[in-house]
Protein backbone atom coordinates (compact mmCIF):
# COMPACT_ATOMS: atom_id res chain seq x y z
CA UNK A 1 0.00 0.00 0.00
CA UNK A 2 1.11 3.37 -0.80
CA UNK A 3 1.62 6.45 1.36
CA UNK A 4 -0.68 8.29 -1.54
CA UNK A 5 -3.41 5.44 -0.98
CA UNK A 6 -2.90 5.55 3.05
CA UNK A 7 -3.00 9.78 3.06
CA UNK A 8 -6.03 9.53 0.18
CA UNK A 9 -8.24 6.87 2.75
CA UNK A 10 -6.91 9.15 5.98
CA UNK A 11 -8.74 12.38 4.86
CA UNK A 12 -12.03 10.39 3.83
CA UNK A 13 -12.24 8.99 6.53
CA UNK A 14 -11.46 12.18 8.65
CA UNK A 15 -14.47 13.98 7.07
CA UNK A 16 -17.06 11.10 7.57
CA UNK A 17 -16.13 11.02 11.26
CA UNK A 18 -15.05 14.66 12.08
CA UNK A 19 -12.43 13.51 14.10
CA UNK A 20 -8.56 14.11 14.03
CA UNK A 21 -7.27 10.59 13.43
CA UNK A 22 -7.20 7.89 10.91
CA UNK A 23 -8.52 4.27 10.35
CA UNK A 24 -6.08 2.44 8.09
CA UNK A 25 -4.25 -0.13 10.23
CA UNK A 26 -1.38 -1.15 8.16
CA UNK A 27 1.92 -2.89 8.90
CA UNK A 28 4.65 -0.01 8.62
CA UNK A 29 7.53 1.49 10.76
CA UNK A 30 7.23 5.07 12.62
CA UNK A 31 10.36 6.47 11.50
CA UNK A 32 12.15 8.97 14.29
CA UNK A 33 13.83 11.36 12.02
CA UNK A 34 17.21 12.44 12.38
CA UNK A 35 19.25 15.19 11.13
CA UNK A 36 22.46 12.81 10.22
CA UNK A 37 23.41 9.36 10.34
CA UNK A 38 27.58 9.78 9.69
CA UNK A 39 29.92 10.61 13.11
CA UNK A 40 29.21 9.17 16.46
CA UNK A 41 33.12 7.67 15.96
CA UNK A 42 35.01 8.14 19.49
CA UNK A 43 32.15 8.93 21.86
CA UNK A 44 32.03 7.61 25.00
CA UNK A 45 28.50 5.87 26.08
CA UNK A 46 26.16 6.97 28.55
CA UNK A 47 22.99 5.78 30.58
CA UNK A 48 20.16 6.69 32.85
CA UNK A 49 18.35 4.43 34.70
CA UNK A 50 17.13 1.05 32.81
CA UNK A 51 18.65 2.31 29.29
CA UNK A 52 22.29 1.07 30.46
CA UNK A 53 23.30 2.34 26.51
CA UNK A 54 22.65 5.46 25.17
CA UNK A 55 24.83 6.12 22.54
CA UNK A 56 25.08 7.59 18.65
CA UNK A 57 22.71 8.58 17.34
CA UNK A 58 21.65 9.25 20.32
CA UNK A 59 23.14 11.30 23.95
CA UNK A 60 22.04 12.81 26.85
CA UNK A 61 21.72 16.50 26.95
CA UNK A 62 25.33 16.31 29.52
CA UNK A 63 26.82 14.64 26.71
CA UNK A 64 29.12 16.20 24.15
CA UNK A 65 27.84 16.88 20.78
CA UNK A 66 27.88 13.58 19.52
CA UNK A 67 24.85 11.95 18.19
CA UNK A 68 22.06 14.24 16.42
CA UNK A 69 19.01 13.16 18.73
CA UNK A 70 19.19 14.26 22.06
CA UNK A 71 17.36 12.51 25.18
CA UNK A 72 17.02 13.71 28.80
CA UNK A 73 17.33 11.88 31.86
CA UNK A 74 15.05 12.88 34.96
CA UNK A 75 15.08 10.61 37.94
CA UNK A 76 16.36 8.14 36.43
CA UNK A 77 14.07 7.88 33.30
CA UNK A 78 15.05 8.33 30.36
CA UNK A 79 12.75 10.67 27.97
CA UNK A 80 12.27 11.52 24.51
CA UNK A 81 11.14 15.00 23.60
CA UNK A 82 8.71 14.21 20.53
CA UNK A 83 5.77 16.05 18.85
CA UNK A 84 4.62 18.51 21.60
CA UNK A 85 4.93 16.02 24.51
CA UNK A 86 7.74 14.05 26.48
CA UNK A 87 8.03 10.10 26.14
CA UNK A 88 9.65 7.94 28.20
CA UNK A 89 11.98 5.63 26.83
CA UNK A 90 11.71 1.88 27.51
CA UNK A 91 13.97 0.20 25.20
CA UNK A 92 16.75 0.88 22.25
CA UNK A 93 17.44 -1.63 19.80
CA UNK A 94 20.45 -0.67 17.49
CA UNK A 95 20.55 -4.06 16.07
CA UNK A 96 17.74 -2.82 14.49
CA UNK A 97 17.12 0.57 14.77
CA UNK A 98 14.12 0.76 16.55
CA UNK A 99 13.72 2.10 20.28
CA UNK A 100 10.06 1.58 22.03
CA UNK A 101 8.67 4.57 23.99
CA UNK A 102 5.46 4.71 26.40
CA UNK A 103 3.09 7.69 27.35
CA UNK A 104 4.03 8.83 30.79
CA UNK A 105 0.35 9.12 31.65
CA UNK A 106 0.17 5.45 31.79
CA UNK A 107 0.37 2.91 34.91
CA UNK A 108 0.70 -0.81 34.59
CA UNK A 109 -1.08 -0.98 37.97
CA UNK A 110 -3.52 1.66 37.40
CA UNK A 111 -6.67 0.82 35.01
CA UNK A 112 -7.64 4.48 35.09
CA UNK A 113 -4.23 6.19 34.09
CA UNK A 114 -4.95 7.47 30.33
CA UNK A 115 -1.98 8.85 27.90
CA UNK A 116 -1.41 12.05 27.74
CA UNK A 117 -1.08 12.86 24.07
CA UNK A 118 -3.74 12.31 21.15
CA UNK A 119 -1.87 10.89 18.47
CA UNK A 120 -3.39 11.73 14.83
CA UNK A 121 -2.32 12.37 11.45
CA UNK A 122 -1.35 16.21 11.87
CA UNK A 123 1.08 14.70 13.83
CA UNK A 124 3.51 13.17 11.17
CA UNK A 125 5.29 15.26 8.49
CA UNK A 126 7.31 14.46 5.59
CA UNK A 127 9.56 17.02 6.68
CA UNK A 128 13.70 16.07 8.21
CA UNK A 129 12.81 17.51 11.06
CA UNK A 130 12.47 16.43 14.47
CA UNK A 131 9.18 15.22 14.07
CA UNK A 132 7.83 11.34 12.83
CA UNK A 133 6.61 10.39 9.64
CA UNK A 134 5.25 7.35 8.80
CA UNK A 135 7.25 4.60 6.45
CA UNK A 136 6.25 1.89 4.45
CA UNK A 137 7.36 -1.89 5.88
CA UNK A 138 10.60 -2.50 4.65
CA UNK A 139 11.51 -5.33 6.90
CA UNK A 140 10.84 -8.96 4.82
CA UNK A 141 10.57 -10.82 7.81
CA UNK A 142 10.77 -8.81 10.82
CA UNK A 143 8.13 -5.74 10.77
CA UNK A 144 5.95 -3.99 13.94
CA UNK A 145 2.35 -3.75 13.36
CA UNK A 146 0.63 -1.13 15.34
CA UNK A 147 -2.88 -0.29 16.06
CA UNK A 148 -5.14 1.95 17.60
CA UNK A 149 -6.62 2.60 21.06
CA UNK A 150 -9.56 4.44 20.73
CA UNK A 151 -11.68 5.96 23.61
CA UNK A 152 -15.55 6.92 23.14
CA UNK A 153 -18.15 8.75 25.75
CA UNK A 154 -21.41 7.84 25.05
CA UNK A 155 -24.11 9.52 26.34
CA UNK A 156 -25.88 5.57 26.07
CA UNK A 157 -25.02 2.19 27.05
CA UNK A 158 -23.97 0.20 23.78
CA UNK A 159 -24.99 -3.51 23.28
CA UNK A 160 -24.61 -5.90 20.50
CA UNK A 161 -21.52 -4.44 19.49
CA UNK A 162 -18.28 -6.85 20.24
CA UNK A 163 -15.79 -3.97 19.37
CA UNK A 164 -17.10 -1.21 22.41
CA UNK A 165 -15.49 -2.53 25.26
CA UNK A 166 -16.61 -1.41 28.92
CA UNK A 167 -14.26 -0.16 30.58
CA UNK A 168 -15.65 -1.49 34.17
CA UNK A 169 -15.44 1.21 35.65
CA UNK A 170 -11.83 2.63 34.85
CA UNK A 171 -12.60 5.28 33.02
CA UNK A 172 -15.63 7.87 32.94
CA UNK A 173 -15.43 10.85 30.91
CA UNK A 174 -19.30 12.55 31.91
CA UNK A 175 -20.94 11.20 35.11
CA UNK A 176 -24.32 10.83 33.15
CA UNK A 177 -22.42 8.73 30.15
CA UNK A 178 -20.69 5.64 29.66
CA UNK A 179 -17.27 5.00 28.63
CA UNK A 180 -15.83 2.66 25.84
CA UNK A 181 -12.64 1.36 24.55
CA UNK A 182 -12.54 -0.19 21.00
CA UNK A 183 -9.10 -1.52 19.53
CA UNK A 184 -8.18 -1.66 15.81
CA UNK A 185 -10.12 0.17 12.96
CA UNK A 186 -13.13 2.45 13.90
CA UNK A 187 -15.22 2.42 10.77
CA UNK A 188 -17.87 5.11 10.21
CA UNK A 189 -20.58 2.26 10.65
CA UNK A 190 -19.36 1.30 14.20
CA UNK A 191 -19.72 5.18 15.81
CA UNK A 192 -22.64 4.94 17.44
CA UNK A 193 -24.46 8.29 17.75
CA UNK A 194 -24.49 10.07 20.47
CA UNK A 195 -21.15 8.53 20.82
CA UNK A 196 -18.09 11.07 21.24
CA UNK A 197 -14.13 9.99 20.14
CA UNK A 198 -12.05 11.37 23.14
CA UNK A 199 -8.73 10.29 22.64
CA UNK A 200 -6.76 7.77 20.14
CA UNK A 201 -3.74 6.14 21.67
CA UNK A 202 -1.14 4.14 19.53
CA UNK A 203 0.45 0.28 20.84
CA UNK A 204 2.95 -2.27 19.13
CA UNK A 205 1.90 -4.85 21.64
CA UNK A 206 1.02 -8.47 20.33
CA UNK A 207 -0.83 -9.63 22.51
CA UNK A 208 -3.97 -8.00 21.41
CA UNK A 209 -6.15 -10.76 20.80
CA UNK A 210 -9.28 -10.14 17.97
CA UNK A 211 -11.55 -12.60 19.65
CA UNK A 212 -11.74 -11.40 23.21
CA UNK A 213 -10.62 -7.93 24.01
CA UNK A 214 -10.91 -6.81 27.27
CA UNK A 215 -10.01 -3.60 28.63
CA UNK A 216 -7.18 -4.74 30.83
CA UNK A 217 -5.35 -6.47 28.04
CA UNK A 218 -5.92 -2.96 25.69
CA UNK A 219 -4.27 -0.86 29.03
CA UNK A 220 -1.82 -3.47 29.01
CA UNK A 221 -1.06 -3.28 25.43
CA UNK A 222 -0.87 1.10 25.77
CA UNK A 223 1.78 0.79 28.96
CA UNK A 224 4.10 -1.72 26.80
CA UNK A 225 3.96 1.10 24.08
CA UNK A 226 4.62 1.62 20.17
CA UNK A 227 8.10 1.69 18.25
CA UNK A 228 10.21 4.34 17.04
CA UNK A 229 12.53 3.82 14.27
CA UNK A 230 15.52 5.75 12.86
CA UNK A 231 15.99 3.07 9.62
CA UNK A 232 14.65 5.57 7.18
CA UNK A 233 17.80 7.90 7.53
CA UNK A 234 19.91 4.55 7.80
CA UNK A 235 18.44 3.66 4.20
CA UNK A 236 18.79 7.11 2.93
CA UNK A 237 22.29 7.05 4.22
CA UNK A 238 22.91 3.78 2.60
CA UNK A 239 20.96 3.84 -0.85
CA UNK A 240 20.65 7.45 -1.72
CA UNK A 241 17.19 8.16 -3.19
CA UNK A 242 17.00 6.65 -6.05
CA UNK A 243 13.36 5.91 -7.08
CA UNK A 244 14.41 2.45 -8.65
CA UNK A 245 16.18 1.43 -5.22
CA UNK A 246 14.57 -0.22 -2.26
CA UNK A 247 16.27 -0.61 1.19
CA UNK A 248 16.22 -4.12 2.58
CA UNK A 249 16.62 -5.08 6.39
CA UNK A 250 18.86 -7.90 6.66
CA UNK A 251 17.66 -9.27 10.30
CA UNK A 252 20.55 -12.17 10.60
CA UNK A 253 23.27 -9.20 9.34
CA UNK A 254 21.31 -6.68 11.17
CA UNK A 255 22.30 -4.23 8.39
CA UNK A 256 20.50 -2.65 5.56
CA UNK A 257 20.87 -3.59 1.85
CA UNK A 258 20.16 -1.74 -1.53
CA UNK A 259 18.23 -3.71 -3.72
CA UNK A 260 17.46 -2.31 -7.53
CA UNK A 261 14.40 -3.25 -9.52
CA UNK A 262 16.22 -3.71 -12.67
CA UNK A 263 14.77 -0.25 -14.54
CA UNK A 264 17.74 1.96 -14.02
Amino acid sequence: MSLDSADNRIVETEKRLGVSMWIERALIVLVLLLHQIDGGDGCLASSCGKIRNISYPFRLKVDPECGPYELSCENNITLLSLLSGRFNVEDINYNNFTMRVVDPGLQQSNCSSLPRYFLSTSNFTDSHTDTLDMYENIYEEEYYQYQYIVFLSCSHGVSGKRKYVDTGGCLNWDSKGYTYAMAGDLLTKDLEVGCDVKLVALTSWWGLNPNNYSYAMMHTALVYGFYLSWIRLVCEHTCGFDNHTYCHFNDSTHSVQCLNDGMA
